[in-house]
């Protein structure tokens, strides 16, 4: 299980990224723009991925990486088990979704280990 502080450590941990209310989620965004979300009460946290990533991600296991189910999964959007993710994964996920929104200068910045 991955706990909060864990996606917090995470998205905090990359170039100019701010953690704000986004209603009653959390949110983590680079350049103004929302890359994560966590519902905490909820055990879940949401990134934008793009399709391709999307695709890879949730092949691992539609029970704890799944596109949203409407509109927003179509766009890249993807809800993440907490209860089930392994912390390796989660770290990946949150990298690769604030490559995808981060300006290019700033994504080059991001080592995947």
């Amino acid at each position: 299980m991955v706990d909060v502080e864990t996606i917090r450590k995470v998205a905090l941990s990359l170039p100019e990224v701010t953690e704000e209310p986004h209603f009653e989620k959390t949110s983590f965004r680079v350049n103004k723009k929302i890359f994560a979300t966590m519902v905490s009460e909820h055990n879940r946290a949401t990134v934008k991925l793009s399709p391709a990533e999307q695709d890879i991600f949730c092949t691992f296991d539609s029970t704890v990486i799944f596109p949203v189910p409407n509109k927003w999964g179509k766009q890249g959007w993807t809800h993440i088990n907490l209860q089930t993710v392994k912390e390796e994964m989660i770290n990946e996920i949150i990298k690769a979704a604030y490559c995808e929104i981060a300006p290019k200068h700033l994504a080059a910045l991001v080592s995947f280990e």
